[in-house]
């Protein structure tokens, strides 16, 4: 059995496992098991594209931390060029399979961090200045003598 008929064998089990799956932890775990072949198989049938080098310049530190830990998570490897900011961080991959996966989750879990570090903001504030830190409520001088 060649390489192709195996990953297509273990794509129909996978298949009738999901549609069979008793639990719905069954059947998440064989849908995951199930995406992860296809995608392979998907791989395997198109021409793979050649890695690109990406450059990807992040706002602040915690971005970059959580840009860095996805990269590693997926397996692909950040560095960096002497000379470079520390919030650039440089991959060599495949564009769209990294635009779909690790950049996808990337932009999630940054907009979900920067929601919580404003409400924590917010709250600190609120709760330990008593006071208002909104911007929008400043005053307008004229510049002038």
């Amino acid at each position: 059995m060649n390489h192709h008929e195996e990953i297509r064998d273990k794509l129909a089990k996978l298949e009738a496992l999901f549609a069979r799956g008793a639990t719905a932890g069954e059947r998440a775990a064989a849908g995951a098991a199930l995406e992860r072949m296809q995608a392979r198989l998907d791989a395997i049938g198109r021409k793979a594209e050649p890695d690109v080098e990406l450059q990807y310049i992040l706002p602040d530190s915690w971005a970059v931390r959580i840009f860095v830990a996805l990269c590693r998570k997926h397996g692909v490897t950040p560095y960096r060029y002497p000379r470079q900011r520390r919030t650039t961080v440089m991959v060599r991959t495949n564009k769209a399979d990294f635009e779909r996966t690790i950049a996808t989750e990337f932009r999630m879990l940054h907009r979900e961090l920067t929601r919580y570090f404003d409400e924590m903001v917010d709250h600190l504030i609120a709760d330990a200045m008593k006071s208002d830190g909104n911007t929008e409520t400043l005053e307008q001088r004229q510049l002038g003598p």
